[in-house]
């Protein structure tokens, strides 16, 4: 079957499908967390003694008592058997974004030949998944293959159910047999401690006694794409980049702006529904769901959580989302740019810190001004974003990602803090060396009697803005739809660590001269905005007149591609930095620049390789078939005495030529490989291959615009975005 005959059968078949019946949603109440080994079960089914260990562990961090391991595994397993679960499986999050496993069987061989379901502590505390196929960075050698995971006590054990069954999960580190990272979680785990260990010196200095262990949380925000699986098979692009590689604008897109908050449609909701309740049974809080702003976009909301378990479950999530979505015939797309034309899809990490004691240390209260706790902590913030935002922006770089930063949908490359004109206010007052009050937020008063006033917000939201308050959090609103939240949450709670620590020893240091704690405090508050403040600003982040002034005036970086901002991970400050705090070694460190900068090399080869290969295969014998019709249709007018012009052979003939000339100079550069270095390659693709790519793409797309919609040959814009 020709491209263009299974395009358009695709449609016929989409156009003519039943819709999946609705299924009436179960209680909350029978759904939460029933896929869950959660403390309570624990409490049921575990020993007292045993239990109280273990729940002291996980809710404070204290060491593991592993002695305890046995009869926690003997509870658990059959717990997972009581669910219908025959394997069980070390999940783990290697340095590709993704999830891995290995499953196990609970079985095990007697010597008279039968069988007992057996599972023991060692089994569950420590695993050993082969290390060497994974990404490493040079730590290990390819011949040496030991790796270990071991259990992560503070994220809960899962049942992950498919229709091929069920599956015991347990969250662990992976680690190399050398005891280097190899994963997301040990790096967050070890700058969550980090934090703990900073934020508690500085609430001792503030006279706090009583202080419970001091965690991150965070609720990412997930937009995705839906696309029809039928659309997606004809498309080489989607199927292997996740983007695609042409296609050109519908006359109808978002400029209406009538999709975003719209009425969910069916099919779409029907899939959200199947979604939420996988979740529910898997104890992630979803909490809202809607249309986004581009066609054919959606997003969905979990509720804050601890970073660590928020982490695991973002995870999840992208899992649950992908697989649902081929149930319901489609096929959902986590890439941060897979429509040119139309907004990309971001994660917005919201983070906060706080504990059981002191409670939401970025809360600013309603007198943020008298509020020193949190002025100290907001302020650490701010030192930690203007010091380290290079670091934030290496922490979101990828060959993805590069598509959406700084359009108007995303924040810009330039790392800087939104505070409000509440908080503005207030951080200039102590620039100035006191501090007299809080601008009042005001009252909304609609005029209309049968409506409420309320109280407004101290302040509105910046939605250019990389990093901004948004009452008590702060929003990483750069991070991409498609990656893992840990090392955002990584570089978050490391650069606040080290802030902490600083304003620690600040204020260490002027008590130490006689000064009283609110004189200490404010040196330390003026001290920050003075050196640190740079990084403020409330204004249009979009504006050529703030990237002017960020980088000429305010000495603020703008690393504009993920080629740029990655070697920011090999830069002596970073690497004493995690070093430092004990978060990653220098070996750990430079591991990650080079798994990151080879999966941007290998993300752009690949979509490169795309762009030939669906040009010569596909898009040329569309265009050279429509030229030969069209010219002999000219001819046989001509013939009858209808003179017809053939400005339009001319410049269909143009076009295809060019767009070839351009393709074999791709070709060409794709095979070159003489470079200096690693970062050398990486500027290559940024700079030599994705223009070029973009060159073609240009010429195809105008291409599209000209050739008969029978034969063209992928599934267009217009078909994916708006039939559902």
């Amino acid at each position: 079957m020709t491209g263009n005959a299974a395009r358009i059968q695709a449609i016929q078949t989409i156009t003519n499908r039943q819709p999946m019946p609705p299924k009436a949603p179960s209680s909350l109440d029978s759904l939460w967390a029933s896929d869950v080994f959660t403390l309570n079960k624990m409490k049921e089914s575990l020993p007292k003694e045993v239990f109280k260990s273990l729940k002291k562990t996980v809710e404070t961090s204290s060491e593991l008592d592993v002695s305890i391991a046995d009869v926690v595994a003997l509870a658990m397993k059959d717990w997972a058997l009581s669910k219908g679960a025959l394997y069980y499986a070390h999940v783990f999050y290697p340095l590709t974004n993704a999830t891995a496993e290995k499953h196990d069987g609970f079985i095990s061989v007697q010597s008279d030949g039968s069988v007992i379901s057996e599972f023991s502590g060692k089994v569950l505390v420590q695993g050993e998944p082969d290390g060497s196929s994974f990404p490493n960075g040079g730590i290990r050698s390819t011949f040496e293959a030991r790796g270990y995971t071991a259990w992560d006590v503070t994220s809960p054990a899962f049942i992950m159910t498919t229709d091929n069954g069920a599956t015991l999960c347990i969250p662990t580190v992976f680690v190399s047999w050398t005891g280097e990272a190899l994963d997301k979680k040990t790096p967050l785990l070890r700058a969550n401690a980090a934090m703990n260990k900073a934020a508690k010196r500085v609430l001792s200095l503030l006279g706090h006694t009583d202080i419970a262990p001091v965690n991150s949380s965070c609720g990412a925000e997930q937009e995705y794409f839906l696309v029809d699986a039928n659309f997606v098979s004809g498309r080489p692009d989607l199927l292997l980049a996740g983007r695609t590689l042409f296609g050109t604008s519908p006359a109808k897109g978002q400029q209406f702006d009538d999709h975003y908050f719209g009425a969910i449609p069916e099919r779409v909701q029907v899939f959200m529904q199947d979604v939420e309740e996988q979740l529910y049974k898997l104890g992630i809080p979803a909490k809202t769901r809607h249309n986004e702003v581009a066609p054919g976009q959606f997003e969905i909301a979990p509720f804050f959580e601890s970073a660590n378990v928020a982490t695991d479950h973002q995870q999840l999530l992208m899992t649950v989302l992908k697989n649902t979505a081929k149930k319901h015939g489609l096929v959902c797309l986590l890439h941060e740019k897979p429509f040119k034309g139309i907004n990309g899809s971001g994660k917005h990490v919201n983070w906060s810190v706080g504990n059981a004691t002191q409670g939401n240390l970025l809360d600013p209260g309603s007198t943020p001004h008298s509020n020193t706790q949190f002025l100290l902590f907001c302020g650490a913030v701010i030192r930690g974003v203007h010091k380290f935002g290079p670091l934030l922006r290496a922490a979101i770089a990828t060959a993805s990602n590069d598509h959406r930063l700084g359009a108007n949908e995303a924040p810009p490359a330039i790392m800087s803090v939104y505070l409000g004109s509440q908080l503005d206010n207030v951080f200039e007052q102590i620039s100035k060396g006191e501090i007299t009050g809080s601008l009042n937020a005001g009252i909304m008063d609609l005029g209309i009697k049968t409506l409420p006033t309320f109280n407004k917000d101290a302040g509105d939201r910046n939605r250019t803005s990389p990093f901004a308050f948004t009452g008590n959090r702060f929003e990483f609103r750069a991070v991409g739809s498609g990656q893992s939240v840990a090392g955002p949450l990584v570089a978050m709670n490391t650069m606040l660590a080290d802030s902490l620590n600083w304003v620690a020893d600040a204020l260490e240091t002027e008590l130490a001269k006689g000064a009283t704690l609110d004189t200490a405090i404010l040196a330390v508050l003026k001290e920050i905005i003075d050196n640190h403040g740079a990084v403020v600003f409330g204004g249009n982040g979009y504006s050529a007149e703030w990237h002017k002034m960020a980088v000429e005036e305010r000495g603020l970086r703008n690393l504009r591609t993920a080629a740029d901002a990655l070697p920011v991970l090999k830069e002596k400050p970073i690497e004493a930095l995690f070093e430092g705090l004990g978060v990653l070694s220098p070996v750990e460190l430079a591991s990650r620049f080079d798994i990151y900068a080879e999966q941007y090399i290998l993300a752009i080869e690949v979509e490169a390789k795309l762009v030939v290969s669906m040009t010569k295969t596909g898009i040329y014998p569309a265009v050279v078939k429509y030229l030969a019709e069209l010219s002999s249709t000219i001819s046989s007018l001509k013939s009858n005495g209808v003179e017809l012009g053939s400005e339009t052979l001319i410049k269909i003939s143009t076009l295809l030529n060019t767009l070839m000339a351009t393709v074999d100079k791709l070709s060409t550069a794709i095979g070159q490989h003489d470079f200096a270095d690693t970062e050398a390659h990486m500027q290559f693709c940024a700079q030599t291959i994705r223009p070029l790519m973009d060159e073609a793409r240009s010429y195809a797309d105008a291409l599209e615009s000209e050739v008969t919609d029978e034969l063209w040959p992928f599934p267009t814009y217009q078909e994916m975005l708006f039939i559902k």
